[in-house]
C-alpha cells in the first residue's frame, strides 16, 4: 500500500467512527434512552451534514486517485456497479423498516450517481470539477422549483421542500462534495507535498482497516446497532415494568386513592403498558400521554 493510499484509508477511516458516532447516538434517541430530541436538534443536524460531505469529498479524491491518468473501465464498472446494489439494498431494507420515511436518495445513492456525472471531470483541468461542484452547491440555494416538487425530481435536490426520509443527500448540493473532491486530487498532484505520508503503527493501520472496508461497515452498522438495543429492551423490559408499577402506585396512593385499588389499577396499567410496548417510548410527550391513558383506562375498570 503507498503512502498516499494509506493516508486515503485513514481519512475514511476516520469518517467511519465519526458516523459510528452519529448513528449510535441517534439510536439511543430512537430507543428512548436519552432525550428523542437530541437527534432532531440543530448542531446534531450539522454533525451529520459534516460527515456525509466528508465521505463524498473523499470519494472524489479515491475516483481520481485510481482513474485520474489512466480510466480503468473494469474497475471503474465493478465500483459503480457496487455502489448501486448497496443502495438499491438500503432503500430495500429501509423500506421493510420505515415504509413511510424509507431511505430513497442517501448517501449511496448519491455517491453512485455524482461518480458518473464526474467521469469528464477526470480528463478536464481541476478547475472545472470545482466549478461544477460550487454550482451544485449554489444550485440548492437558488435554483429551487416547484417543478421540482413531483418525487420523480426529489433526487434532484431542487425541490421547495425537503421530503421525508431518513437519509437525504440529493445531487444539490451533496454531489457537489465528490465534485470538490475530484478537483483537489488533480490539484495535489500538481504540488505532491500536498499529501503527507502516514505513520505505520497500529493505530493509523486500525483505522485504515476501517476505510478500507467502509461499505461493508455501512451496511452492517445499523441492523446491528438496532439488533443490540432491542435485546437490551428485551432483556430490561421486565425491569421497567417493575419501576412503572412502583412509580404508578406512589402517585396513585399520594393521590388519596386505596392502596389495594392503586394495587389493582397499577398491575393493570402495567400488563397494558407491556402489551402495547408502551414503555420504551415513556421519554417523549407522545409516549407519556399513551401511557396516561392506559393508566385512565386501567383505573376506569
Amino acid at each position: 500500500m503507498t503512502a498516499r493510499l494509506l493516508w486515503l484509508d485513514v481519512a475514511r477511516g476516520l469518517a467511519v467512527l465519526a458516523m459510528l458516532a452519529f448513528h449510535f447516538g441517534w439510536d439511543l434517541g430512537h430507543f428512548g434512552h436519552i432525550d428523542p430530541e437530541i437527534p432532531y436538534t440543530d448542531a446534531y443536524k450539522a454533525f451529520g451534514h459534516a460527515i456525509a460531505a466528508s465521505f463524498l469529498f473523499i470519494a472524489g479524491l479515491s475516483l481520481t486517485l485510481a482513474h485520474g491518468t489512466v480510466f480503468r473501465a473494469r474497475a471503474y464498472w465493478r465500483r459503480l456497479a457496487l455502489l448501486v446494489g448497496a443502495a438499491l439494498l438500503v432503500s430495500g431494507g429501509t423500506y421493510i423498516a420505515f415504509p413511510s420515511s424509507f431511505v430513497f436518495f442517501g448517501i449511496l445513492h448519491c455517491i453512485a450517481a455524482a461518480s458518473l456525472l464526474a467521469l469528464p471531470f477526470l480528463f478536464l483541468p481541476w478547475p472545472a470539477a470545482f466549478a461544477a461542484g460550487f454550482a451544485l452547491v449554489a444550485a440548492s440555494f437558488f435554483a429551487r422549483a416547484s417543478v421540482f416538487d413531483t418525487p420523480w425530481f426529489w433526487w434532484t435536490g431542487l425541490s421547495t421542500f425537503e421530503p421525508m426520509t431518513n437519509d437525504y443527500r440529493p445531487l444539490a448540493p451533496w454531489a457537489g462534495a465528490l465534485f470538490v473532491g475530484v478537483g483537489a486530487a488533480k490539484l495535489a498532484r500538481l504540488r505532491p507535498a500536498a499529501v503527507a505520508n502516514s505513520p505505520h503503527n497500529i493505530a493509523t493501520r486500525s483505522v485504515a482497516f476501517l476505510g478500507r472496508h467502509s461499505l461493508a461497515l455501512y451496511l452492517v452498522h445499523q441492523p446491528l446497532f438496532f439488533a443490540g438495543f432491542t435485546a437490551v429492551a428485551m432483556l430490561t423490559a421486565p425491569m421497567h415494568n417493575a419501576r412503572f408499577e412502583e412509580a404508578c402506585r406512589a402517585q396513585c396512593v399520594a393521590s388519596g386513592a386505596s392502596a389495594q385499588k392503586c394495587e389493582t389499577a397499577c398491575d393493570c396499567a402495567a400488563r397494558e403498558a407491556a402489551r402495547e410496548d408502551a414503555l420504551p417510548d415513556a421519554a417523549t410527550d407522545e409516549g407519556r400521554a399513551r401511557l396516561e391513558r392506559i393508566a385512565r383506562a386501567c383505573v376506569i375498570k
